[in-house]
């Protein structure tokens, strides 16, 4: 059973073998989730191909300076699975932190739209965790505490909440939801315990903060603003990103 199918033995297809060090890697990389935080990126600051992760499709890795600092920042596609694959890549290139930051679907009806939440634990409603730690409901997040310390230094409002983290964005029943809720979780998203697990496993710096899009909190689907944010928001996502980054 996925359950239990931690094996804490050495893998068999390391990361390095597809993904060697590369040298002036960006030891801290932000990883987002939507195209138009890459634009505000670009249409910021002068921007340079680090290296390529080369799957089913090329995925860039752009290095920057800001603030004096060097990172890195790529475009991720949703799931733990694939999120958790390019991490692996990127720290076996040379990151030792990551920052992610994107959006989720809102369980808790007080949560408006475009709000900020840290997550303080992932409920595990996924497999790729499972392969990093040993069998839990919950994984715990540690760098939860600095992130937020961060956001009270930038006056950046924020709650804190557990979040369910799910493979399944077509599946979120009315009864799971209902579940989660009532353990505290006010987020639905689909990456947050993979990556944390991995995290930890691999023993590297994980941070991620969410912001509400669309919300699952009442009887029906309510579609909020997915798809719908101006571009003026997304630049702002990264703005914030990099006074997080910048204070790591």
């Amino acid at each position: 059973m996925i359950r239990h199918g931690f094996d804490g033995g050495e893998e068999l297809l390391k990361p390095e073998y597809l993904a060697p060090p590369v040298k002036g890697f960006p030891k801290t990389v932000l990883v987002t989730f939507h195209r138009k935080v890459v634009a505000a990126l670009q249409n910021r600051f002068e921007t340079e191909v680090v290296s390529t992760m080369n799957g089913c499709v090329i995925v860039p890795v752009y290095r920057f300076s800001y603030q004096g600092e060097t990172f890195g920042l790529f475009l991720s596609t949703i799931g733990g699975p694939a999120t958790t694959g390019m991490l692996e890549e990127v720290w076996s290139k040379g990151a030792e932190k990551v920052l992610l930051f994107g959006s989720c679907g809102g369980l808790d009806a007080n949560l408006p739209a475009g709000h900020m939440i840290i997550p303080t634990a992932a409920y595990r409603d996924e497999g790729t965790s499972f392969h990093y730690l040993p069998s839990s409901d919950y994984v715990e997040i540690p760098t939860a505490e600095r992130l937020a310390e961060i956001f009270g230094e930038l006056d950046v409002p924020y709650v804190r909440s557990k979040t369910w983290t799910t493979d399944a964005i077509y599946r979120e029943t009315p009864g799971k939801a209902a579940e989660r809720r009532a353990e505290g979780c006010g987020t639905v998203e689909m990456e947050c315990a993979s990556v944390m697990a991995a995290g930890q496993f691999r023993g590297k710096e994980v941070y991620q903060f969410l912001y509400t899009a669309d919300s699952l909190a009442g009887s029906q689907w309510d579609r909020g603003r997915m798809g719908q944010r101006p571009e003026s928001e997304y630049e702002r996502y990264l703005s914030i990103a990099l006074e997080t980054a910048i204070r790591l």
